[in-house]
């Protein structure tokens, strides 16, 4: 009996030890992915402030109608989530999709989502919420292509009038130990109360001309960001939690040789028994 304690021990070891590695190796990725991330980030987030400077003083100067910034009319609301492809990212996916499921559940009538990341798609499916466009495959580092390709769907139901806001539920990126999961408006754009500092601002050509113009451009910019951020909060995530996982199963290895090496000591004290016992019924 204690022999095959041993062996079921030794199978344990042995299989904690492969996902030992396993856990290891996916930290060590996801840090070199994290870093790659933030690196792009913040060289996005220098271009994407100043950009989004020079849109709020353009949206501010707007006087007539213009659609993307007096929005059309329309009560539905579009909630595009940025989820990953890939799991083993602790809570990274559930919390996103738990906050959509908060906002589309408020007011589950005049709501629609778009998913981005297969993991979303997924949960949404789960929780009974359609999707009226589903992307995957976005890569490690999002370029603006793919932000494109998103933005010609929302642009293209927002300009309909198949939805009158537009929002993305996300999480932003601070440090690799803290990532909050925000909901962002993009469109109509928000007007800027007022001016800071009191410039007098004068826009070629005009901002209604402007702002048609740029829009495209204003929106996959926003969106390339909000990607960016949930890349580097996705590898963050993954980190940390392959990184918890790596020292439970550091735990674990000891916990189980500490116990093999208890069974084995028993089962050689228990030899000794025997063969003393054994001499002593010889005498």
């Amino acid at each position: 009996m204690a022999g095959a304690g041993l062996v079921a021990i030794k199978r344990r070891i042995k299989s904690v030890t492969s996902t030992q590695k396993i856990t290891k190796a996916m930290g060590l990725v996801a840090t070199s992915k994290l870093r790659k991330s933030r690196e792009m980030l913040e060289l996005n987030e220098k271009y994407y402030n100043h950009f989004n400077s020079i849109m709020d003083d353009a949206v501010s100067n707007v006087e007539d109608y213009n659609v993307f910034t007096h929005g059309n009319n329309s009560k539905k609301k579009l909630y595009i989530t940025l989820t990953s492809d890939g799991g083993l990212c602790g809570g990274f996916n559930s919390n996103v999709v738990n906050e959509a499921a908060r906002v589309l559940t408020a007011d589950k009538e005049n709501s629609l989502v778009i998913s981005v990341g297969q993991k979303g798609r997924m949960y949404l499916k789960r929780y009974k919420f359609e999707t009226a466009a589903e992307f995957v495959d976005i890569p490690d580092v999002p370029t603006l292509d793919e932000a494109a390709t998103i933005t010609n769907k929302i642009v293209e139901m927002y300009q309909s009038g198949e939805v009158g806001e537009v929002y993305v539920i996300y999480t932003k990126f601070f440090s690799a130990v803290k990532q909050v999961v925000k909901v962002e408006k993009i469109l109509p754009f928000k007007k800027k109360e007022g001016s800071s500092d009191g410039r007098f601002i004068k826009i070629e050509p005009e901002a209604e001309v402007f702002i048609n113009e740029v829009a495209l451009l204003h929106i996959k910019q926003t969106l390339l960001n909000y990607m960016l951020n949930a890349k580097a909060s996705e590898q963050g995530s993954r980190m940390q939690a392959m990184d918890g996982a790596t020292k439970n199963a550091n735990e674990l290895l000891d916990a189980l040789k500490l116990k093999f090496n208890r069974v084995r000591q028993g089962v050689i004290t228990q030899e000794i028994s025997e063969i003393v016992g054994g001499a002593e019924a010889q005498k």
